[in-house]
C-alpha cells in the first residue's frame, strides 16, 4: 500500500532506520533539501538507495526555482537566476532558463521540481515571495509561468506550480505562522489567474500544483487552503479547474502549528492528493505517514498523466503547455532578457 504522503529526510545518506520506515509505511516519495545535497557522487547515491527501497517510479522532489530558493548550488551544478530577472522579459528566456535547469535536476535524480511560483509579487506584501515571482500583474505571471512550466517539461522533470490559489497578498510568511488574506473575492479572482490560465489547456494534467497554507476569509473562515474542502473544490478544482496532482506545502511548517490532532488525514480529506512533510525528524516522519490514508486511485490516474507528459515531452521535445516562441520574443526588443 503506498501512502499519499512525501517526505524529507534526515542527511546526506539514506540510514538503516529511513530505509526501514520507507520500505514498512511507503511513501509515495521523497523531497530533498539542502542538508541532503554535498557533492554529485553524493547525490546520485542517495536517489539510488531511495529508489531501491521504493521503486524507480517513485516522484523524488526538489526546491530548485532559482535565485534564493535552490538546493543544488555553485560549485558543483550551475546558479540560475530567480524568478524577477526574467520580469517584463521575453518567455523564450526563461523558457530556456527553465529547460537547462531542469535538466541539471534530472541528472541529478530529481524528476519532480518545485517551480515556478504561479504567486504574484505584491508591494507591502510579506518577503516570502518577493523576488520569487514574475511579476506583479496576473498577466505577466501567467505568460512567463507558463513558459517555465512548459521548459521543465521539455528536460524530462515536473513541474510544481507554486502555491494555489495564491500567496502574494500574505503579510505573513506561512513558514512560521498563518497569514490570512482579507481581499474580497472579485480581488482575489486576479490571483486566480495564473493558475487557472496553465490550467486551461488540460486541466493542468501537465504539472502538480502546491496549496497554500493562507486563510482567505472570503473563501473560508475558517480553514487555510490546504485544510479546506470548499477552497480545493470551490476554486481549485472548480473556478481554477485544476485537476492536476494537487500537493500540500509542508504540514510541518508554523502556519497549521496546533490546528489539527491529525493533519495528515485532514489534508487528504479535504482534496489534496498528496501531502508533504519535510522535517527529516524520523519519529515525526513514521507518525505522519501512519496516520495517512492510501493513495487514492484518483491521484494514482493524476501521477501517470503528470509522468507520462514530463516523458513524452522528454523525447518529442513540444510542449503541452503553450508559453509562446522558444526563441526571442519579437515584442521584447531592447529589453534585458537576463
Amino acid at each position: 500500500m503506498t501512502r499519499a504522503a512525501i517526505i524529507g529526510l534526515a542527511g546526506p545518506v539514506l540510514t538503516a532506520e529511513e530505509a526501514a520506515l520507507l520500505r514498512d509505511a511507503r511513501p509515495l516519495g521523497v523531497i530533498l533539501f539542502a542538508r541532503n545535497v554535498q557533492d554529485p557522487v553524493q547525490l546520485t547515491a542517495l536517489t539510488a538507495a531511495v529508489r531501491d527501497v521504493l521503486g524507480e517510479a517513485a516522484p523524488i522532489l526538489v526546491d530548485q526555482e532559482g535565485g534564493r530558493v535552490a538546493r543544488l548550488r555553485p560549485p558543483h551544478w550551475p546558479a540560475f537566476p530567480a524568478a524577477i530577472a526574467f520580469a517584463d522579459g521575453p518567455a523564450g528566456a526563461a523558457r530556456d532558463g527553465a529547460r537547462r535547469m531542469g535538466a541539471t535536476c534530472l541528472a541529478a535524480g530529481f524528476d519532480v521540481v518545485c517551480a515556478p511560483v504561479l504567486d504574484l509579487r505584491i508591494p507591502d506584501a510579506h518577503g516570502v515571495i518577493g523576488d520569487r515571482a514574475y511579476g506583479e500583474t496576473p498577466e505577466a505571471v501567467a505568460r512567463l509561468g507558463a513558459a517555465v512550466v512548459a521548459g521543465l517539461l521539455e528536460a524530462g522533470v515536473t513541474p510544481v506550480v507554486k502555491h494555489v490559489p495564491g500567496h502574494g497578498r500574505a503579510t505573513a510568511d506561512s513558514h512560521h505562522e498563518l497569514p490570512r488574506v482579507t481581499a474580497d473575492a472579485a480581488t482575489l479572482a486576479a490571483d486566480l489567474h495564473p493558475f487557472r490560465a496553465l490550467s486551461a489547456a488540460d486541466g493542468g494534467a501537465a504539472f502538480w500544483a502546491m496549496t497554500a497554507h493562507v486563510l482567505y476569509p472570503a473563501w473560508d473562515a475558517a480553514r487555510p487552503a490546504t485544510l479546506s474542502p470548499s477552497i480545493i473544490g470551490e476554486v481549485i478544482r472548480g473556478a481554477i479547474g485544476f485537476d492536476g496532482v494537487l500537493v500540500s506545502d509542508d504540514i510541518a511548517m508554523g502556519a497549521l502549528a496546533g490546528l489539527s490532532n491529525d493533519l495528515a488525514a485532514e489534508v487528504i480529506g479535504a482534496g489534496c492528493d498528496v501531502l508533504l512533510h519535510c522535517s527529516g525528524r524520523i519519529a515525526e516522519s513514521a507518525a505522519v505517514l501512519h496516520a495517512t490514508p492510501p493513495l487514492s486511485d484518483r491521484a494514482a490516474e493524476r501521477l501517470a498523466t503528470a509522468r507520462a507528459a514530463a516523458r513524452h515531452e522528454r523525447f518529442d521535445g513540444t510542449a503541452i503547455i503553450s508559453a509562446g516562441p522558444a526563441g526571442p520574443d519579437p515584442t521584447a526588443a531592447g529589453r534585458d532578457a537576463a
